[in-house]
């Protein structure tokens, strides 16, 4: 269906205008961008407000669907390159225990993806043979995606114990939430891998994912906004783009190209 195409296009648009936006409320580059950037000296200070500009441009012209297959596909290499040179080392030079790294090479990943797919939605024949090699990489945008999800699910299953005390105290059984949780991200990831009945499984999980952004994500976000300089706004804001990657999969056409 046409709307659930636009609508995870839209989500997705949403989250890179909003990561932009976030860098004119708190100091220096967002750490989801690149990892202990957030001092910068003032002169070099224009290097975060062009940032800002640029996911603020990308995301809009997603969000309206003017002319963003190219940038998008260009955008989704510069992150897979963040992934590669920035946030890979950065998390391996400080070790596995620290979680917010890890979270965040995961995320840059799957935006990494995310773009790649979102680059494939009606897009033209590339005008130039630069852009035709980067187009080849355009087909592993859902699975780059994926591989987020299976960490992602991984992760809720061997340190159920600690996540499950992120779930809201309104909501009972933490730990059985915690477990389904990273059985529905890990059979999501394995869909993606085998294409098995692909369509389905990530249209339920665009909708799982909805749901926590609802009953997890914003409730943290409007309780602690200045937690970590606004990353609870990050959570919000990337599970948005993550069901936006999600019912792009959904609707992916039988040759794999959505749109």
């Amino acid at each position: 269906m046409k709307y659930l195409l636009a609508t995870g296009r839209i989500f997705f648009g949403i989250c890179i205008a909003c990561i932009g936006v976030l860098h004119f409320l708190y100091p220096g580059i967002r750490p989801i961008i690149l990892p202990n950037l957030t001092n910068i000296p003032s002169g070099l200070y224009w290097i975060v407000y062009v940032t800002a500009v640029l996911l603020i441009i990308t995301g809009l012209l997603i969000i309206m669907g003017k002319r963003f297959q190219i940038l998008s596909l260009i955008m989704g290499v510069v992150f897979l390159a963040l992934f590669l040179f920035a946030h890979l080392p950065v998390f391996l030079s400080a070790g596995p225990q620290n979680t917010d790294l890890w979270i965040n090479l995961n995320k840059v990943l799957a935006l990494s993806g995310g773009f790649l797919l979102i680059s494939t939605i009606n897009a033209p024949r590339p005008e130039n043979r630069f852009l035709t090699t980067l187009s080849k990489l355009s087909p592993i945008g859902p699975y780059l995606f994926a591989i987020m999800l299976y960490n992602f699910s991984v992760a809720h299953i061997a340190s159920m114990n600690g996540l499950s005390t992120l779930v809201p105290k309104y909501i009972p059984f933490p730990k059985f939430w915690t477990f389904i949780g990273g059985i529905a991200l890990m059979g999501s990831a394995i869909s993606i891998f085998t294409r098995y009945k692909t369509e389905e499984i990530s249209l339920l999980l665009a909708a799982v994912l909805f749901i926590w952004l609802l009953s997890l994500h914003l409730y943290y976000a409007v309780r602690f906004p200045k937690w970590k300089e606004g990353e609870n706004f990050i959570g919000v804001i990337t599970c948005l783009a993550f069901c936006g990657i999600a019912l792009v999969i959904s609707q992916r056409k039988p040759d794999n190209t959505p749109g």
